[in-house]
């Protein structure tokens, strides 16, 4: 029997019920924030962009809007919002941010910080031409749904790294970015 899709309501009072815990195992020390964007609609969904194939680092990956902490920024929220802002016009004033998750190491040696924030559903999106090749919107449901996500474990420089992958439509969403979403569903209580 399927489960009726998740509203934003249900969404929002399982994320604030079930806060995260702190994660302080990083190994990096410069600091990244990206904005995890949940639109609001009946049925929300997931924000996501590709990134440029132009770009040096992560060229096509499906990401999140965000990047690294710049010394005007007062808090990493207000770097994850600028980025937003910069990537794909997101206005900072039009996000309710509702919280972060506990950050991750990224394999470029930043500690990044996941900010989950509430968006309009009518936001008029203009990617970036240097930064984002495409803006897409996932179901929140099927981006939250475990078994979408499938382990690699790598070993990189003496280390064992464990990596999740997945495709939604023609997208390749893996790595860091198919691992917050995924620590977002384990977060709100979905089980594996």
């Amino acid at each position: 029997m399927n489960n009726p899709p998740m509203t934003l309501d249900s969404f929002l009072a399982r994320f604030q019920l079930l806060r995260p815990q702190i994660n302080s195992h990083t190994i990096n020390q410069r600091q990244a924030a990206v904005l995890v964007p949940i639109v609001r609609r009946p049925v929300p969904g997931l924000l996501l962009t590709q990134r440029s194939t132009r770009m040096r680092k992560h060229a096509g990956q499906v990401a999140f809007p965000g990047g690294a902490r710049d010394p005007e920024d007062d808090s990493l929220i207000a770097a994850a919002l600028r980025e937003a802002h910069e990537e794909v016009a997101i206005p900072p004033e039009a996000v309710e941010v509702i919280g972060v998750l506990p950050t991750v190491d990224s394999v470029t040696g930043f500690q990044v910080t996941p900010v989950v924030g509430i968006i309009p559903p009518d936001l008029p999106y203009h990617a970036s031409e240097e930064e984002v090749a495409a803006v897409f919107e996932m179901p929140l449901d099927e981006a939250l749904r475990l078994g979408r996500y499938h382990p690699l474990d790598i070993h990189r420089r003496g280390n064992a790294h464990r990596v999740w992958l997945s495709w939604y439509e023609h997208y390749f969403v893996w790595g860091m970015t198919a691992g917050i979403i995924r620590e977002l569903a384990l977060q709100i209580g979905i089980k594996p």
